[in-house]
């Protein structure tokens, strides 16, 4: 079989990364030993990288970033947004995870996608840019005691990192977005789809006949996220926009004050003293590879910034933890914070294929070789065509049937969804079929009631966590996806489909009852990779919880934890948006502190 430009791009930027950027360096070993670093920030990922940009905007203040992964740069599949599903896959680029059984998902353990590369899972996802409802966030308020966390203080936030832009194809796009809730001059690009799909027409055109379920939403970003509209995704104009193009772009990266290490893998964090209040300003890293260990300090904070996995990992391993469970493993306790690793909830995902009467869908381009070959040259010549898009351009949110909801809803509130639907010009790209084309109508569960947790399996802090995401653990979450199957089956009967949908493809067309739904759901259901919760938040003094409303982690000094593993419910939502005003917050709160 002839191998593709393509195939070659992919399969070159899947081997090696260029390391073009002068500023950062690539060795542990290289990191200047006559700085004083006044953070160190470890993880350079969705949040960690916008703490970094932030603080060193005074020139005085110097940080340290320490990344495990490779550079982004020259990694051609997370730049090309149609490329996207490739990164998720297992490659350098990912940590490579897998979860432990999970019974909801009839005992079988899963990939458990997190990005492994500058910029993190905003590097490595599928662009997909929702903030959630305002009302997630008022619960954040709520259950913090904090009003900094409500709607109204951190849409600012949302708006400061936001720089909407333009489609690709420059299309008119009145009436496709609301631009009175966006920012206009931040870092990340957010943008529109540009270049359109055969089914565009046929979906919009669909929310007025499917029922109020699926009704037209101009912009679910407003706080107000109910219906279905116009995908937005962290596309600037036709390549992906992660943290490390946004935030760590030429300009920031080149200042004197910044230091980014990448291939360089924490260990643990290092209390420097005892007592009621321990401080935990070291930092233990090796280079990812292999080597020795070396011990960095900061002066003012170490800022945790390694993900819902991550961090509680290397909490875990530094003594944070629950007492008892550390103690099992030899691993000496210092400080008891049981609910480090617990708590965790991600959203469970399941693809649901119809067969349809067309041959212009994604599998027509994937089957093609010269097809491919024509849409890559068309990204790198023109940044035009296909590929500058990710694999969907059309989203929606819904709530169950009242009847259905009980009493202790697991919605942040009344005009919060239960579940979200994507639908797609075919299966996202992977494993083609060898025959048929597709409309996909993805199900995804966006208020779980089930929790899992992030577990050590030793006392190695280079061995990779338990992972147990809980998925589909519940009833109530079960009850969620079948009946969001149920609202796919209603949305494509809508008259928009007539002759277009074909039928239910695959194991879906023997999904025709609860029970047979169930046993779908249970054998095909997945992860959407949104884990949140493993240090969650709680109120200032709170006995449970991990981290104080201001991101300082109780029981001690000198650490603070910025990424979504803060947040004590995920959002019903795609979770980098919230990653990127968690970071802007927390710039805030951290400069505040120290007069920056």
């Amino acid at each position: 079989m002839r191998v593709t430009r393509f195939l070659l791009a992919v399969w070159s930027s899947l081997l090696s990364a260029t390391f073009s950027q002068a500023a950062l360096l690539s060795k542990v070993a290289d990191i200047p030993s006559n700085i004083k670093f006044d953070f160190i920030v470890v993880g350079g990922g969705t949040s960690g990288n916008v703490v970094a940009n932030r603080l060193t905007e005074n020139p005085k203040v110097n940080v340290l970033v320490l990344e495990a992964g490779p550079s982004n740069e020259g990694v051609i599949a997370s730049e090309v947004p149609f490329l996207a599903p490739s990164l998720t896959l297992p490659s350098p680029y990912e940590w490579n995870y897998t979860t432990t059984a999970q019974p909801g998902l009839a005992g079988r353990s899963i990939p458990y996608p997190r990005g492994h590369i500058l910029g993190g899972s905003s590097s490595t996802n599928w662009l997909v840019y929702t903030r959630g409802s305002s009302e997630d966030f008022d619960r954040y308020a709520k259950v913090t005691e904090d009003q900094g966390w409500s709607w109204n203080s951190i849409l600012p936030y949302f708006k400061r990192s936001e720089k909407w832009t333009a489609p690709a194809d420059n299309h008119n796009i009145t009436g496709q977005f609301d631009p009175n809730v966006h920012g206009f001059k931040g870092n990340v690009a957010v943008s529109l789809p540009g270049f359109p799909t055969p089914i565009d027409q046929r979906v919009i055109e669909a929310t007025s006949q499917a029922g109020p379920d699926f009704k037209f939403n101009v912009d679910m970003n407003s706080g107000k996220p109910l219906g279905l509209g116009w995908a937005q995704s962290t596309i600037n104009g036709a390549v992906r926009s992660s943290s490390a193009t946004a935030y760590l772009a030429p300009n920031f990266i080149q200042r004197k004050n910044l230091y980014v290490v990448v291939n360089a893998q924490v260990s643990r964090v290092i209390s420097s003293g005892a007592g009621r209040n321990p401080s935990f300003r070291g930092v233990e890293v090796r280079q990812s590879s292999g080597g020795p260990l070396k011990t960095l300090t900061a002066t003012r904070e170490v800022i945790l910034s390694a993900g819902t996995v991550g961090t509680p990992h290397i909490l875990l391993n530094s003594g944070v933890g629950d007492t008892k469970s550390l103690n099992a493993l030899g691993i000496k306790a210092l400080v008891d914070l049981p609910d480090v690793g617990e708590n965790l909830s991600d959203h469970a995902v399941v693809g649901n294929p119809f067969l349809a009467n067309s041959t212009d869908t994604f599998e027509t381009l994937r089957r093609s070789s010269s097809l491919t070959d024509d849409a890559m040259t068309q990204w790198q010549v023109h940044k035009t065509g296909p590929f500058v898009d990710t694999i969907l351009d059309h989203i929606g949110f819904v709530r169950l049937d009242k009847k259905l909801v009980p009493r202790q809803d697991s919605a942040a509130g009344p005009n919060s969804p239960h579940y979200e639907v994507i639908v797609s010009n075919g299966i996202p790209p992977g494993p083609a079929p060898p025959s048929g084309n597709f409309l996909v109508v993805t199900t995804i569960v966006v208020s779980p009631t089930s929790r899992g947790s992030i577990k050590l399996k030793s006392s190695n802090p280079f061995d990779a966590p338990l992972i147990d995401p809980g998925l589909l653990k519940t009833d109530f979450d079960k009850l969620i996806m079948r009946e969001a199957i149920k609202g796919v089956y209603r949305f494509v009967k809508a008259p928009a489909w007539s002759g277009y949908v074909i039928g239910p493809a695959g194991a879906l067309a023997n999904a025709t009852d609860d029970a047979s739904i169930d046993s779908y759901v249970a054998n095909n259901a997945g992860t959407l990779f949104h884990p949140v919760g493993t240090a969650s938040m709680s109120p200032k003094g709170a006995n449970t919880g991990v981290t104080d409303p201001d991101f300082t982690v109780k029981k001690v000094s000198g650490l603070r934890v910025v990424d979504c593993s803060v947040l004590p419910f995920v959002p019903s939502a795609h979770t980098q948006a919230a990653a990127y005003a968690i970071g802007e917050r927390a710039s805030d709160i951290i400069k505040s502190a120290y007069r920056l």
